[in-house]
């Protein structure tokens, strides 16, 4: 296990022992109210850290509106301007992304690190690989996981020499194998806490499968601390996302489903099934398996290890409990039998 020099962002410690879900506003930043509404409906999805883009210093007025009305981390994206990461910081931000080669001098650099200092904010080194420096892409040669590791080495150095270390780091690039590459060389390099993603990651479908598979086998090694699921869609679909990411792979709690793929021997609409118990279960807040299957092949048998599920007959369905069979239900209420077991769980 990768041992993670402890952040403090607000009520939360960046440690490795807990999976931070973050994910970012997208309203134009002059909509407040836009804003404040979309905040608040990512908390409410379970989002336990919210971005917010401050391109100006009209967008600072961002940072109160919001934080009045959630509890959660807000953490304010701030490119070239080193003011606008102090005004950040005057205005209670919890956290602020920076990169530190694009805000100017050392003595910016400084400023920015011991405001942040003398109020608890952690800082977000944040490299891409869209943006990487010129003298790196020219040693290179293109955007490597080692040129995206050096960037943020030198970044994390700019920093420690002006005496600050309540440092996340994240590296990414839209490929998803350099991205996998260049956290795990960077978890090898340093003990800051890691936030993960794909960027530009596209839509729900390709972004989702991309970002499962990098952050995913990341996570699998033991690395990661907060993670985003990038895609251009909706930010609560990205929320969603990231617990799909961990509940695949054990890391929260949950109702977790398998199912199986049909085939031939089915003869009830499992699909359709599959979905309504999807749908059905999503807001249940136990840690427990349920199997939709779709024959006695699949059913008791293949998946005894499930808390709960049920097995399609001939227009019908059994609902079994491990490997006890519970009952035996006609399809039309073979959902209601199952939901009504859940309960009792």
């Amino acid at each position: 296990m990768r041992k993670v020099k402890p952040v403090k962002l607000k009520d939360f410690t960046l440690d490795g022992s807990h999976i931070y879900v973050q994910s970012m506003l997208n309203v134009v930043s002059t909509d407040v109210s836009g804003n404040v509404s979309q905040a608040k409906a990512l908390e409410k999805a379970g989002c336990e850290i919210i971005r917010v883009s401050v391109p100006d210093k009209r967008a600072l007025e961002l940072i109160p509106a919001i934080k009045n009305e959630i509890s959660v981390p807000l953490v304010a994206d701030i490119h070239f301007d080193y003011r606008l990461a102090l005004g950040a910081a005057e205005r209670g931000i919890d956290k602020i992304r920076i990169n530190p080669g694009n805000i100017g001098s050392r003595e910016r650099v400084k400023a920015v690190a011991d405001e942040c200092r003398k109020r608890g904010i952690p800082i977000r080194i944040g490299v891409n690989s869209g943006s990487l420096e010129k003298s790196l892409l020219e040693k290179y040669g293109s955007p490597t996981a080692e040129a995206l590791c050096e960037s943020a080495m030198n970044e994390i150095k700019e920093l420690e020499r002006c005496d600050f270390d309540d440092i996340v780091v994240s590296l990414k690039s839209s490929d998803v194998m350099r991205t996998i590459s260049a956290y795990r060389l960077i978890s090898e390099m340093t003990s800051y806490p890691l936030h993960l993603g794909v960027t530009e990651a596209g839509t729900y479908k390709a972004g989702l499968i991309k970002s499962a598979i990098g952050i995913g086998s990341l996570l699998c090694d033991g690395i990661g601390e907060t993670i985003r699921v990038s895609l251009t869609d909706d930010p609560l679909r990205e929320v969603e996302a990231g617990y799909d990411i961990l509940r695949a792979i054990g890391k929260t709690g949950g109702v977790k489903i398998v199912s199986c793929p049909t085939c031939g021997r089915t003869r009830i609409d499992l699909i359709g099934l599959a979905e309504k118990v999807e749908k059905a279960v999503k807001g249940i807040d136990k840690n427990i398996t349920v199997a939709v299957m779709g024959c006695v092949v699949n059913g008791p048998g293949e998946a005894r290890e499930a808390d709960i599920g049920l097995a399609g007959g001939d227009g019908c369905a059994v609902i079994f409990k491990k490997d006890k069979i519970l009952g035996k239900f006609p399809e039309s209420d073979a959902l209601t039998a199952l939901l009504d077991e859940i309960e009792k769980l």
